[in-house]
């Protein structure tokens, strides 16, 4: 037999309660019947009566499970894949603590609220490079967000194209031949500085294949200088470089791909939005299992606990018989 819950402080006090409370009774009840000279024999009757129903409300409470069973289960889910932005820029602190630290957080809440989904994580600036494949182990997904960091990938600028080409890739290779484009999911995450000039072909291209594009624009219009180990970045001409957010061609990419653009920055925080709108996305049923399983019996005893209860209440015995 197995438990739905263990046994907890709550249900010991009411057992302690239960004792304490009725031993009180019981021995104020024969002290009376001595004094008057009576029997008591009727009060272990009552005394058993009760002791039974609350014995199975107890059980009842802690909800037994037993018998065999079987139920199909359906596995439904998604292949999604993330593109990060680790370009220098992404080091801003117009968001706090910087821009990609926000979004490595963020990331953790996206692969959580994902946990029956294929997730993967690609990482680009002006080249892309697949940091984790598709996969369901939140585990491993986890350690590879936390060791996210602009020094992964080649510092001269940003490109939209190679890790889109790359997702597009990656996410049809690495799926199974019968899945439907449309449980195919790309998100595109970056402060929307693009110095490339092919991603609007390669976002007809998703658009084709009906894969949906999300994109989430990370930092602000007024924009913040980017740190470096030795200070601050600065152009040719010795000035600090001051990056802003440039959501114009995350929108683009989005709506050339029937998808939506979400941002971050210091007021708002669409991550939860961008959850929502990707789980009103169809999954694909992946596969069909039959498990064996026990039930929860727990109202066989709940039932039996109101029957002696009820016979509690009608059976009306004089425990001291004069």
């Amino acid at each position: 037999m197995n438990w739905f819950k263990e046994i907890s402080n709550t249900e010991i006090i009411f057992i302690a309660l239960f004792v304490i409370l009725y031993l009180v009774y019981i021995i104020r009840v024969v002290r009376a019947a001595k004094s008057f000279k009576a029997s008591y024999n009727k009060l272990f009757f009552k005394l058993a009566l009760r002791t039974i129903y609350f014995t199975l409300l107890i059980i009842a409470i802690l909800g037994p499970s037993f018998g065999e069973g079987s139920q199909e289960v359906k596995v439904i889910g998604k292949d999604i894949y993330i593109a990060v932005d680790l370009s220098q820029s992404m080091n801003a602190s117009d968001v706090q603590p910087t821009r990609l630290e926000k979004v490595k957080f963020e990331l953790k809440n996206i692969v959580e609220a994902f946990n029956s989904d294929r997730v993967g994580i690609i990482i680009f600036s002006s080249e892309a490079f697949v940091q984790c494949p598709l996969t369901y182990d939140q585990s491993a997904l986890n350690l590879f967000i936390e060791t996210l960091n602009t020094g992964l990938v080649p510092n001269t600028g940003t490109e939209f194209g190679p890790p889109l080409e790359m997702a597009l890739d990656k996410i049809n290779k690495e799926s199974a031949p019968n899945t439907r484009p449309t449980s195919k999911i790309i998100i595109l995450i970056s402060d929307g500085e693009d110095f490339g000039s092919d991603q609007n072909d390669l976002a007809e291209k998703i658009d084709n294949q009906q894969i949906k594009l999300f994109t989430l624009g990370v930092g602000t219009e007024k924009g913040s200088k980017i740190r470096t180990q030795n200070g601050f970045k600065k152009d040719n001409d010795g000035n600090d470089v001051v990056t802003r957010l440039n959501p114009r061609a995350l929108k683009t990419l989005a709506a050339t791909t029937g998808g939506m653009y979400f941002e971050i920055n210091e007021s708002k925080n669409d991550v939860d939005r961008l959850i929502n709108r990707i789980n009103e996305v169809e999954g694909e049923l992946r596969e069909t299992r039959k498990m064996d399983v026990t039930t929860n019996k727990y109202f066989y005893f709940l039932s039996l606990a109101l029957i002696f209860m009820f016979l509690d209440v009608i059976l009306t015995l004089n425990v001291i018989r004069l």
